[in-house]
């Protein structure tokens, strides 16, 4: 059996991330890395926060820390949200560990022995009010494709386009809004991409084939564009040292590897800091070279898809070795906010603190799973997000749970009831229950998850419809045999319940199945076919009644979030 490594790209160490970060990366890596553990398979689920490059720098400038001392701070607080909404990494690293830049100059020497990178003095882009060279990421100005008037010198973040700085038109420092630039020469070692590219194309031809379209057209688009040679350091004090004993004279004028060039290769070093806690028991290097057996899952926005498509398997193909590339890419489009994007620069939208100070994580983790940006850009709105709350996992999830927990301690007392012995009705529900769940597992497998929640709520919409037809409360009053046995099956859907919505409410889940006193029991998958019988919680198990699991979000929280965090027509207008 294959063992499973998931990645999600990695959050970028420049304060807390929106919820549109979470939704296209980490969070639907969470569930499915969810999924296959409970489904009994070996799952090595790996991310860490992206801490080099120029805004840290400033951030921690900002501040008056040290830059150092900055990441810290900023890693903690980020892994500190990521557990409150119950993300599972197997471990969260940093990208400025020592792991991560033995690894990033072990390529850079490789690609160098192998003819793959180059020396050159190009001219850069000079802040005379500033007093630095400016990195790609710190021009800003309009892109030349589509007019953005915000995009990066790096990429444009509307249309996802590469650039360079001097492409963009009024060109100004993002640093201080100045447009007294000027171009100077200095230094650079370059990728050689273009000597790549065949390869590149022959890695997608065979590889690429089963990604969804998203991922692969973006990374098509890149290769028919034709591959350019880049620059893979910067004049920064902050990063991955350029190694001395291969570029002695970059390295003493301070030079570091772009962000994007060692920002991939921390997935493998954040391995190298997750076995290091366990040297006896853990080999990074069977998950990452020569790992045949390993079916490797990458997460991320599409804006992340050309450099984790192209650019980090070109350097990897330049290196040589048999180091493990994706399997497969799971990209997604844009959570926007009522039609505007979220934004961590400009601060528009619902961040992840924000979120959990208001409400549980399940809350969010199933409404952004249930509307997550697969095949479209989708919005977030407030009205979207209550009527999502209140009608799947109030009514439907947690007005069952209660109803038939509180109805049957009232009437048969704290332990499971008898009653009779299955009927045509319950052997009804039980084949549509296997039907509803094989449906679910399928989605799952496939990563299709908007239309796997769909299935998961038409699983809760079972029990109900089986609830009100045998209507126990008027059952009891003529047939109390029949009535227990009714209670009996409900109680055996909401076991049921909480081992396949774990994935994604994994704190409501574990209330569910912590209402039964059962030995040994655990969250490991049940089968379609083992989910027929719906015996999982015999007769005479105790039970207890949990709190609430989802209060209902009324119109005074709505019009306190609304002016909190605005929402409405002028929401979308503001992007």
């Amino acid at each position: 059996m294959a063992r499973h490594l998931i990645t999600s790209a990695l959050p970028y160490i420049n304060g807390i991330k929106h919820l549109g970060n979470m939704v296209g990366s980490m969070l639907p890596a969470d569930v499915y890395a969810r999924f296959l553990r409970q489904t009994g398979r070996e799952t090595l689920y790996i991310c860490a926060t992206d801490e080099h490059g120029t805004p840290a720098e400033l951030g921690a400038k900002e501040l008056g820390l040290p830059v150092d001392t900055f990441c810290a701070q900023q890693h903690d607080a980020q892994k500190a949200i990521y557990q409150g909404f119950g993300l599972s990494f197997d471990y969260f690293g940093r990208s400025s560990s020592p792991e991560n830049r033995e690894i990033t100059q072990h390529f850079a020497r490789q690609l160098q022995k192998n003819g793959f990178i180059e020396e050159r003095s190009i001219r850069q882009v000079y802040s005379l009010a500033d007093g630095r060279f400016l990195p790609d990421r710190y021009i800003v100005g309009t892109c030349p494709h589509c007019g953005y008037d915000k995009a990066r010198g790096d990429q444009c973040e509307n249309c996802t386009r590469v650039l360079d700085p001097t492409d963009l038109i009024d060109a100004r420092s993002a640093i201080s809004g100045s447009s007294d630039l000027e171009v100077r020469e200095t230094k650079h070692l370059f990728l050689l991409q273009s000597k790549l590219q065949g390869e590149v194309e022959a890695w997608i031809d065979e590889h690429g084939k089963d990604w969804p379209v998203l991922a692969s057209s973006i990374a098509r688009k890149w290769l028919t564009e034709g591959l350019n040679d880049r620059a893979i350091t910067r004049d920064l004090e902050w990063g991955v040292p350029v190694p001395a004993d291969t570029w002695p004279e970059l390295a003493a004028e301070g030079k570091v590897f772009y962000v994007w060039f060692d920002a991939p290769v921390e997935y493998i070093g954040a391995t190298k800091e997750w076995a290091g806690q366990d040297p006896e028991n853990r080999d990074w290097k069977s998950w990452w070279f020569e790992a045949d057996d390993v079916r490797y899952t990458q997460f991320m926005g599409k804006d992340n898809v050309p450099f984790h498509t192209v650019m980090f398997p070109a350097t990897q193909l330049g290196t040589r070795e048999p180091w493990k590339k994706v399997d497969y890419v799971k990209a997604f489009n844009w959570l926007n906010y009522y039609g505007g994007k979220f934004s961590t620069s400009q601060k528009r939208g619902v961040f992840t603190h924000d979120a959990l100070e208001i409400l549980p994580a399940d809350y969010w983790r199933y409404f952004m799973m249930a509307n997550a940006p697969e095949s479209d850009d989708t919005s977030f709105t407030w009205e979207l997000f209550s009527a999502t709350v209140n009608k799947d996992l109030a009514d439907v999830l947690g007005n069952f749970v209660n109803r038939v927990l509180s109805f049957s301690r009232k009437r048969f007392g704290d332990e499971v009831p008898a009653g009779l012995e299955s009927g045509a009705a319950e052997t009804d529900l039980g084949r549509q229950v296997a039907e509803l769940l094989a449906e679910y597992e399928r989605y799952m497998e496939e990563m299709q998850f908007r239309k796997a929640a769909q299935a998961l709520r038409a699983l809760w919409s079972a029990g109900n419809s089986y609830l009100e037809a045998k209507a126990p409360w008027l059952e009891i009053k003529t047939n109390p045999e029949g009535a227990a046995l009714t209670l009996r099956t409900a109680m055996n859907l909401i076991h049921l319940y909480a081992i396949v919505s774990e994935p994604f409410i994994p704190a409501s889940a574990a209330a569910m199945r912590s209402a039964f006193q059962l030995a040994d029991d655990t969250a490991t998958w049940v089968t379609s076919d083992e989910a027929k019988s719906l015996t999982f919680v015999p007769a005479g198990t105790p039970f207890t009644v949990p709190p609430v699991l989802f209060a209902k979000i009324t119109e005074d929280d709505l019009a306190a979030y609304r002016e909190r965090f605005g929402g409405g027509e002028e929401a979308g207008a503001q992007a």
